[in-house]
């Protein structure tokens, strides 16, 4: 622990003002190394914070995500762990090409006009002067992660780990190369995964087209009711087809129809002509049967694109058919390749039976002459043209369509057949799959367990590459056939090494004895060698990097000290790999060669459930893959941060909330306690900011608790364990503050942030401000501020978590301290509950709240101070009476408690305890007159009451009304409805 620099108490201000305290806090914490202190002995506690993108900045469902890891780490951090939470960025590979891209194009400049190398210099050099912006706004909101080690996924120690990960599987067979189909994204021209892509509904047609019977074949087709009835009956020389897509019928290899489909039986195995292309040429395909045709939908019948669509995909690789693509990167016609008619030629030849291979296939192009280099919208408008022109077009129906959209290019994704990298998932997801179910890693709450079964259990392929410059390089290369020197010939050779060294040796076990090899752009070659390597141009896939995250970032696969914060500076020149900057020095007594074996696997990981399947299944993966051990022992899944109204955030719809703005003008802390008091566990969270500025009230009371505290001369105190105490109110408190720190510490351990904050909240404002402070004001001896002092320390201990600037400022304030808020001792009371203490407080606290209400609810001043009658107290409760006559007559304002009946007339009844205390009104109010009025507002209050109730239970207004019209009608329902029930009680006092 270090010490603190303000030793001597301050005034606190009159009014409490954030802004100052949060910055003047932070930067003292983040100097004076108090965010990862030095405790070699102590118990590991770990997480590792999501990392943001490096484009990024601070949205709220980062300020949700991060906050709740603060307050974990703050938490283990004040119980004596060594507690490290691992902070970094991602290099967000096509989030930040993107980036760079467009500024270039601002000034009129493009990447194709530099080379690779000095393409990704100019990224570094962005990433140097831009891109730091989220760490920054992270420390705004009271982030305490350990940024003297903080990370990089372009980093040059996990670069090393990320190409051993792809060395390692590729041996084991578990990262291959293959032809499968993906989704392109036309603009960033490179392939994303499913979980990229975002599926919207727009407006669109279902065209329905004949596609003529080789020979003018004719068959009777026949369709039939439930019964077997012929309810339509016709001779059809064509099979009608229904798709959204005429573009892509170029490429068709068959039409498939269900095997129990009686219509079409008599014409499986026949062949029909694709209705569109020079029809000298027009191709014949084959009619199959396929499980995947639903004979239900549309005409039953389905044309097999498996280069352009993921099901057709599916039933071309069951069942033998070519795939021909149709377009190129920028999903525009091919232009490649032979022309037409020769094409289709092949293609016929294939179709009867000709042995080829699936490159020569993919290297075939059939796009019509007359369409190639079209946009594949404006070959959609002149494929229907010409169909339509033939006479074969049956209808065009207008449909609502689900279309993809890829989630940073924005434009509609391409199914599209190409040759990428892949992991063998299904592999690596049995180990996290054994995990979960027994138990040793914990999904909390326990009901994302089914969603993540589901995916974890029907898991594809997980395509790694990225058609991108920058990201971590492929480390494969590729070089002829083996005997190419004897004219050889068959598939080039992939070699995939950690380097170009390891590379170069690879070879020379491949190729024949004395054949020389180079890499193309490594070495100086002072001979020409036989052949050339040359390295993949793909990069992986972000989340491929990202998924190392747990252990590359502790030292991975050395357990070697690492630089403090290697992912600050350098550039292309500091690494061959991928130009990443070159390490430093470790922070002395930092980065031990123990970091890995200490503090993995971590503790805890918290993240939204929306990258359940992104990120954390896929750490899961690598994790047991990797090191054999699972990442972390528990997954804590939020929900989302909506809007006020429910509905999800987004830019269009204008109601995306700014963190940064609410912190500025709440504070950090009330934006940190509102996050953790609507955190409730497999519920989204609501955005409220009149609850944002409650909590900054919250913190204000506080504040101004302890500015009486200080006046009284109430100060910090210099023992964890409980002060002695004789007093009831005294007892009573310590007593209360045992049950908070156990309320704290279960709700902790369940991750119950809402529980957690609803404990300390209630204690502070109502223990201790609304209630230990009146009852002890006026009565300032030793023992009562030494029990003071010390139950305002253990407030700002418990509520650090939550609100750590509002508490380290105050902590000082109270006086000499030997350390830091942030790294104090966590409440260790030492005592117990005083059960007599704490009935005769609590009996207290019931009278004058009693008494207070019935004041309220029958219109008597709250000054107005009135006679109480109790005829036969029990014992506790006439002690009670007899101990506390300041408290009773200052509080309650009862000028007395007789123990004697009370006199005759209008009266009413205050419970507290067993004691029923009857209170005289005649003289005080008009009773007829306050009964008038209490049955005219309860008549109000039932009626407006049961019309809600009978809105409410009408199942047309639940299903038509807007949902926040539904909600403000059961809130002004639970509103009359409380009201009435306060009317009546307040009527039957009166008798």
């Amino acid at each position: 622990m270090t010490e603190a620099t303000n030793p001597e108490p301050e005034a606190l201000a009159k009014t409490f003002e954030p802004a100052a305290i949060e910055a003047k806090w932070y930067a003292h914490w983040e100097a004076n190394g108090l965010f990862r202190p030095e405790r070699p002995d102590a118990a590991p506690f770990t997480i590792v914070n999501p990392p943001p993108n490096v484009t990024g900045s601070l949205h709220i469902g980062h300020a949700l995500d991060n906050t709740l890891q603060d307050v974990v780490i703050r938490y283990e951090r004040l119980r004596g762990k060594d507690a490290l939470w691992v902070v970094g960025t991602d290099h967000a590979g096509i989030a930040t090409q993107m980036v760079v891209e467009r500024q270039m194009d601002a000034v009129q400049d493009k990447r194709t006009n530099y080379s690779r190398e000095a393409f990704i210099e100019k990224v570094w050099e962005w990433k140097r002067t831009s891109g730091g912006t989220i760490t920054g706004q992270l420390r705004r909101l009271g982030c305490s992660m350990d940024w003297s080690r903080e990370q990089f996924t372009m980093d040059p120690h996990f670069t090393k780990a990320v190409v051993k990960v792809f060395v390692d599987l590729y041996n084991q067979g578990l990262i291959y190369r293959d032809k499968r189909l993906v989704n392109w994204d036309p603009k960033l021209k490179t392939a994303i995964s499913d979980l990229e892509v975002e599926t919207r509904e727009v407006k669109g047609h279902m065209w329905h087209f004949k596609y003529p019977l080789a020979g003018g074949e004719t068959y009777t087709y026949v369709e039939r009711d439930a019964e077997g009835a012929v309810v339509f009956e016709e001779e059809r020389d064509y099979i009608s087809i229904a798709t959204t897509r005429p573009e892509t019928m170029l490429g068709d290899g068959a039409v498939a129809v269900h095997p129990d489909d009686a219509r079409y039986a008599p014409i499986v195995g026949k062949l029909c002509e694709i209705p569109v292309g020079p029809k000298e040429h027009r191709r014949l395909i084959p009619i199959i049967t396929d499980e995947y045709p639903d004979p239900d939908f549309g005409s039953g019948a389905v044309k097999i694109t498996g280069a352009h669509d993921e099901n057709d995909f599916g039933v071309a690789q069951r069942n033998g058919i070519p795939m021909y693509r149709l377009m190129d990167e920028t999903a525009t016609m091919r232009t490649d390749g032979a022309p037409y008619a020769e094409a289709a030629e092949r293609a016929k030849a294939i179709a009867a039976g000709e042995q080829v291979s699936a490159s020569d296939i993919d290297h075939l192009n059939l796009v019509p002459d007359a369409y190639r280099g079209l946009d594949r919208y404006e070959a959609r408008k002149r494929v229907v043209a010409e169909i339509d022109a033939d006479g074969l077009m049956i209808k065009v129906e207008d449909k609502i369509i689900m279309q993809p959209f890829g989630d940073r290019g924005g434009v509609v994704i391409e199914p599209m057949l190409t040759d990428q990298w892949y992991v063998n998932a299904g592999e690596l997801a049995k180990a996290p799959m054994d995990a979960v179910r027994s138990g040793a890693i914990e999904i909390v709450p326990k009901t994302w367990e089914k969603t993540f079964f589901n995916w974890m259990e029907n898991i594809q392929p997980w395509c790694v590459s990225r058609q991108l410059w920058w990201g971590h390089r492929i480390p494969a290369w590729y070089g002829p056939t083996r005997n190419f020197a004897s004219g050889g010939t068959g598939p080039q050779e992939i070699i995939v090494a950690e380097n170009e060294a390891a590379a170069l040796e690879l070879a020379e076990t491949i190729y024949p004895a004395g054949t020389t090899i180079g890499i193309v752009g490594y070495g100086d070659h002072a001979t020409i060698p036989d052949a050339y390597l040359k390295r993949d141009e793909d990069v992986l896939d972000t989340w491929f990097s990202s998924a190392l995250w747990p252990f590359a970032t502790l030292g991975w696969p050395e357990d070697s000290p690492l630089p403090p914060a290697g992912g600050v500076g350098g550039g292309p020149e500091a690494g061959a790999a991928s130009g990443q900057p070159t390490p430093t020095p470790p922070a002395s007594g930092r980065g031990s060669h123990s970091l890995l074996a200490k503090h993995y696997p971590n503790d805890l990981l918290i993240s939204g459930f929306d990258i359940l399947f992104f990120w954390d299944a896929r750490m899961m993966m690598m994790g047991r893959a990797m090191t054999g051990q699972n990442p972390w022992k528990r997954l804590y899944l939020h929900g989302l941060v909506r809007a006020a109204d429910g509905q999800k955030m987004s830019k269009s719809k204008g109601n995306v909330v700014d963190p940064l703005l609410l912190i500025d003008q709440y504070g950090a802390d009330a934006l940190r306690f509102f996050m953790c008091a609507m955190e409730s566990q497999g519920r989204d969270l609501k955005m409220d900011e009149r609850r944002v500025e409650g909590y900054r009230n919250f913190a204000t009371k506080l504040w101004n608790a302890a500015r009486f505290c200080m006046a009284n001369g109430i100060t910090g105190s210099t023992s964890v364990a409980a002060p002695a105490a004789t007093s009831a109110v005294n007892r009573w408190i310590i007593g209360e503050v045992v049950e908070t720190v156990a309320a704290l510490e279960s709700a902790m351990a369940d991750l119950r942030f809402d529980a957690a904050a609803n404990a300390i909240y209630h204690f502070v404002w109502d223990q201790f401000c609304d209630w230990y402070i009146e009852l002890i004001k006026g009565s300032f001896d030793d023992e009562t501020r030494a029990v003071a002092g010390w139950v305002l320390d253990q407030i700002l201990v418990m509520l650090h978590p939550f609100m750590p600037f509002v508490t380290e400022e105050l902590w000082h304030a109270l006086g000499e301290r030997s350390a830091e808020l942030i790294v104090a001792e966590w409440p260790a009371p030492q005592a117990g509950i005083d059960p007599a203490a704490k009935a005769e407080v609590e009996w207290l606290i019931a009278l004058v709240s009693n008494l207070r209400g019935a004041k309220n609810e029958l219109g008597i001043a709250p000054g107005a101070r009135l006679a109480a009658y109790l005829p036969e107290p029990s014992a506790a409760t006439q002690a009670v009476i007899e101990g506390n006559p300041a408290v009773i007559e200052r509080l309650a304002r009862l000028s007395a408690i007789h123990f004697a009946p009370a006199p005759a007339g209008a009266a009413m009844q205050i419970g507290a305890g067993d004691a029923n205390l009857i209170v005289p009104l005649e003289g005080v109010i008009d009773i007829a007159a306050e009964k008038a009025r209490l049955e005219k507002a309860l008549a109000a209050s039932q009626k407006e009451a049961k019309s809600l109730e009978g809105r409410l239970s009408n199942p047309a207004f639940a299903e038509k009304a807007k949902p926040e019209a539904v909600e403000k009608a059961r809130a002004d329902h639970a509103h009359h409805s409380a009201e009435a029930l306060r009317l009546a009680a307040a009527l039957e006092r009166l008798g």
